[in-house]
């Protein structure tokens, strides 16, 4: 609440002057020759009552002079203008994957876990979902539904596709799909735990179409240092570990982080995979411009309805129940 005028509050510094003056012109006196047996006489309920006519001009008086002093109450309205990044995760669910260094969960568990944290994290951004193993496809389009993503994300699982890492159809898979956001940010975030062995297009070659459209990649290359074997089930023995180990082909993720202008990462551990999609999270701010609008409502009206009831009360008392002589 505020004050248009608040110069008038001074008023109320003189209100019991004000009051003492009026009391004392009124005041009048009779004078009687034996007061003894007046005294005896208890006050009437209206005689006590008496007080209350310069509690209500009191009341009055204070009211109108605040009522003069303009109080307003602010009502605020912010409009939020967002300047939102359109992010692709690009996420590898080749058999190796099942890669159980990442304890308790293997490889695309752990994954699967941080992003969807990531997803948490975004506000205002459009987000899509690109999957690959041998072969490359969009499990969720930009949106910005988070719900329905994370929901996306929860199904995807080793064997959708042939088996393989494709990582060029992947990354190409994603830059058609930012090719026509108009977005001032284009994100692409790539996690593959191998080496591209298949697929129809070179990691490199992506990532020169990438850099063509603006899009930024962020490379994370996911597995302990010296590989780690991947667990399969025999029906005879039970889980068994296959003598393969899968390597990241770090060289290569760096080199389309640096053709596109954006970052490799190496994931080695859940934690240091959190630690990753948070700062990603970070670089890749969306930019808020709030902007205040504040209207003031009049609320002198609702001041003098009771100043105006307090006078009539106090004009028809002081004329008939607390009436004094002149």
């Amino acid at each position: 609440m505020r004050f248009s005028d608040p110069g008038f509050l001074i008023i109320l510094l003189l209100l019991p002057l004000l009051i003492w003056y009026l009391r004392r012109r009124q005041s009048g006196s009779v004078r009687f020759s034996d007061l003894s047996n007046i005294r005896e006489v208890a006050p009437s309920f209206w005689a006590r009552c008496l007080p209350l006519l310069s509690l209500a001009r009191f009341l009055m008086l204070a009211l109108i002079i605040f009522a003069l002093a303009r109080p307003q109450l602010s009502q605020s309205r912010e409009q939020i203008t967002s300047e939102g990044i359109d992010i692709l995760l690009i996420l590898d669910i080749s058999g190796s994957m099942r890669a159980e260094d990442f304890k308790p969960n293997n490889r695309l568990q752990a994954a699967k876990g941080v992003i969807h944290d990531f997803l948490r994290d975004r506000k205002n951004d459009r987000i899509g979902l690109v999957v690959f193993a041998g072969e490359s496809f969009t499990q969720c389009p930009l949106t910005l539904d988070y719900r329905v993503l994370a929901d996306l994300l929860r199904n995807v699982e080793i064997g959708m596709v042939a088996d393989g890492t494709a990582i060029g159809d992947a990354l190409a898979n994603a830059t058609n799909r930012l090719r026509d956001s108009t977005a001032k940010s284009k994100i692409a975030i790539l996690l593959t735990d191998g080496e591209n062995n298949t697929g129809t297009l070179e990691p490199i070659t992506a990532a020169q179409a990438a850099r063509a459209l603006g899009i930024k990649v962020y490379a994370i290359g996911m597995g302990k240092e010296g590989g780690a074997r991947i667990p399969y089930d025999d029906p005879i023995f039970g889980r068994q570990y296959s003598r393969v180990r899968t390597y990241v082909d770090e060289k290569t993720l760096k080199e389309i982080a640096a053709i596109t202008d954006g970052r490799y990462f190496r994931a080695t551990h859940p934690q240091k995979l959190a630690e990753i999609y948070n700062e990603i999270n970070q670089l890749e701010t969306t930019k808020i411009e709030v902007t205040e609008y504040i209207r003031y409502k009049e609320v002198a009206a609702y001041l003098l309805f009771p100043a105006t009831l307090l006078l009539m009360v106090e004009m028809v008392l002081a004329n008939t129940r607390l009436r004094k002589l002149p």
